[in-house]
């Protein structure tokens, strides 16, 4: 079976091996093996984790609260309902961010334009003049 050191996995998940630490530090990963003078051993199943761990993490999910999510995998079946939850939560959460920057990018995209416009004409006047046009035929 193969398996990582924690500055691979550090690499292939982008981040610093002290982040993992402090991830292993804090209850989330139970699962990490460790070697007889103690260092960490990651195999395929860590990584999987480890990508829901992140995942859960860039929703914007606290770590206390991944820490549940962890601990509740650890009981098994049993609390297939709260994982379920939590998950139908983080959906939620997720595309209210998504609605959100969806909104951002609309203006950024009208700002976009505009600069454009003006770069193109070579002023922001031409701005000016269009809205006061628009203004004086209602």
């Amino acid at each position: 079976m193969k398996t990582y050191s924690i500055t691979e996995v550090a690499e292939f998940f982008n981040m610093t091996p002290h982040t993992l630490r402090y991830y292993d530090k804090e209850g989330l990963m139970p699962f990490i093996e460790r070697t007889s003078s103690g260092k960490r051993v990651f195999k395929e199943t860590d990584l999987e984790a480890l990508k829901v761990i992140e995942c859960l993490k860039s929703s914007g999910m606290p770590i206390k609260e991944i820490k549940y999510f962890i601990e509740w995998c650890s009981e098994g079946d049993s609390t297939l309902q709260q994982r379920y939850d939590m998950f139908l939560e983080r959906k939620a959460s997720v595309e209210a961010q998504m609605e959100e920057l969806k909104k951002t990018m609309e203006v950024i995209e009208h700002k976009c334009l505009y600069y454009k416009t003006a770069l193109d004409s070579g002023t922001e006047d031409v701005h000016k003049t269009n809205k006061l046009k628009s203004l004086s035929a209602h």
